[in-house]
């Protein structure tokens, strides 16, 4: 090969390392974008924090669910009350901090939509070499480079327009040892596609945006319906405890009771008085019932005591060994109840699930929305235009854009299936089920209705029981003074006095669970009117409520 050759060798492919070069490059600099670190990540799931902020006895930090517990480090025993016991619960509750992550997965699927109209940037660059096949006319086989790049920016419009504008540049050199024939083109060029039928218009191409922040703000209401669930929960299990320890106390002091007598029927016995033999068996009997009631409230208590522990999951080595003190005693709260209209009223704006459900008819609008559009033509229009400088070097090509080169393309396209078949069913099924969920708003509201209605008559219920179950009690006590009476005066037996005692432990524990049973009963209520958390000082999303208008759409 001539030295006339060996410039063209050495130089023309620096082109093309170049353009090699920035092939290599782009990678980098794409791994170098940012991404999500774990402070990203916690600074999502804080947006759906459940806090505490208005406590409604002793005063307690304001706590997010999840952050870093404040007292009761450690193994010792827990003094716990039921203030202490919700804020333990919203603070280490690990099902808790699961659920509070639904919410920020959800929303990611909104940021995914919004990535739809993001405009794309793009570009290429490439290097060629050949060798042809035909000697030229200087009977010498020619050599061809070609480089070529290009980069554009696309997006794409709510409206159902895509705009592009792209540049680009083509250097060709066809050479031998006798001839050198050089050519470069650059070219901007904008681009328009317009749909006309389907896919035209905003409330189509944000369809599916409104319908994932319809869904994030489904999982905000199912958020706050599992945290209103485990406050009541934790609550009640609470109750659960200090009732079984009651019942313990109760049957510990019978047991004694009921020893004694026994104690005191075999001493008779002892000394020879034949009609204390039959009293015998009957209070040797007792105390065995006693035993029996006094084993199954130990077990009842130690179950309770792992449910609660499980609840509050408190820090600390040892949670299933930890022992728990109680703080609070089933005291009747003074609470003067409104009509049960205002309860079910309430219910009917706050309840959780049926603002889902209500939320679910607003999706079902938005898929009307979008399959009503999809069964009509695909009619686009689309402009192409270019303006394109030549000449034989890259610099001359991009000064020469005031030539007369250019290029201009307008036309139309169509497409639309025969039948439509699957758009007129898609359509059809989103009006069906949007139906169904309507008519399922309907029924979930007269489930409403009787889930409040049942839980207020429950606390009427439930507070009437305490004052009859305390005279019941006073009744019994008397009773069983004047047993022990009898007894002493030698005119009862001992039988009596056992069956008197008996009734007495039964009414002492019917006058414990009636309070706690009106305590939990009362959790119901505001739970199943969906107003347990403001009740109790704790802010969580999705309180704001859902109307249903008469049109039969929904509003957040």
């Amino acid at each position: 090969m001539s030295q006339q050759l060996r410039p063209k060798l050495s130089g023309a492919p620096n082109r093309g390392y170049r353009l090699l070069a920035f092939g290599c490059w782009l990678p980098a600099f794409v791994f170098l974008l940012p991404g999500c670190s774990s402070d990203d990540v916690a600074r999502l799931v804080a947006r759906d924090a459940i806090a505490m902020t208005r406590p409604t006895s002793a005063p307690a930090p304001t706590t997010q669910a999840g952050s870093a517990p404040a007292s009761d480090e450690g193994s010792g025993p827990l003094q716990l009350g039921v203030q202490k016991a919700i804020l333990l619960t919203l603070q280490n509750n690990r099902e808790l901090v699961v659920e509070r992550m639904r919410p920020s997965i959800q929303r990611t699927y909104e940021e995914q939509q919004e990535g739809v109209f993001d405009p794309v940037l793009s570009a290429t660059g490439q290097y060629e070499r050949s060798r042809s096949l035909k000697k030229g006319k200087d009977n010498e086989w020619p050599v061809s480079d070609i480089s070529s790049g290009s980069i554009g920016l696309e997006k794409f419009f709510p409206t159902g327009t895509t705009a592009s504008i792209d540049a680009s540049t083509s250097f060709s050199d066809t050479w031998t040892s006798l001839y050198d024939d050089r050519s470069a083109s650059s070219r901007l060029g904008l681009s328009v596609t317009q749909a006309l039928l389907r896919g035209a218009g905003i409330d189509v191409n944000l369809a599916s945006l409104h319908q994932a922040k319809i869904d994030t703000l489904v999982s905000q209401y199912e958020l706050r319906a599992y945290a209103e669930s485990l406050v009541a929960q934790v609550e009640q299990t609470y109750w659960d405890y200090v009732l079984a320890q009651r019942k313990i106390e109760i049957f510990s002091k019978s047991l004694d009771v009921a020893q004694e007598q026994y104690d005191a029927t075999k001493a008779k016995v002892d000394v020879g008085r034949l009609a204390a033999r039959i009293e015998l068996a009957a209070a040797e009997a007792e105390v065995a019932l006693r035993k029996e009631a006094l084993i199954d409230a130990n077990s009842t208590l130690a179950k309770t005591r792992l449910l609660l522990l499980r609840l509050v999951n408190p820090p600390g080595r040892n949670l299933w060994n930890r022992e728990i003190r109680s703080e609070d005693q089933p005291l009747a709260p003074d609470v003067k109840l409104d009509d049960v209209e205002s309860h079910v009223q309430v219910a009917l704006r706050y309840r959780p699930d049926l603002n889902q459900a209500r939320l679910g008819v607003q999706r079902g609008d938005l898929e009307i929305v979008k399959t009503r559009n999809g069964l009509l033509p695909k009619m686009d229009l689309f402009i192409t235009l270019g303006k394109t400088g030549y000449a034989d070097t890259f610099d001359g090509s991009m000064g020469n854009f005031g030539g007369k080169g250019y290029d201009a393309l307008v036309g139309m396209s169509m497409e639309y299936p025969l039948g439509n078949r699957d758009a007129h069913a898609q359509h059809q099924r989103a009006v069906l089920t949007r139906q169904q969920s309507l008519e399922a708003v309907g029924n979930l509201e007269q489930t409403v209705q009787v889930d409040v209605r049942s839980a207020y008559l429950e606390v009427l219920r439930a507070r009437e029981q305490i004052a009859a179950t305390k005279v019941s009690r006073a009744l019994q006590e008397a009773k069983y003074d004047a047993e022990k009476i009898r007894l002493k005066e030698g005119a009862g037996n001992s039988l009596l006095v056992s069956l008197a005692q008996r009734d007495l432990v039964a009414s002492q524990i019917d006058e414990v669970q009636a309070v706690t049973t009106y305590l939990k009963a009362l959790v119901d209520l505001y739970w199943l009117q969906g107003s347990l958390l403001e009740r109790r000082g704790i802010t969580a999303p999705g309180k704001d409520p859902v109307k249903l208008e008469d049109r039969g759409t929904v509003r957040p």
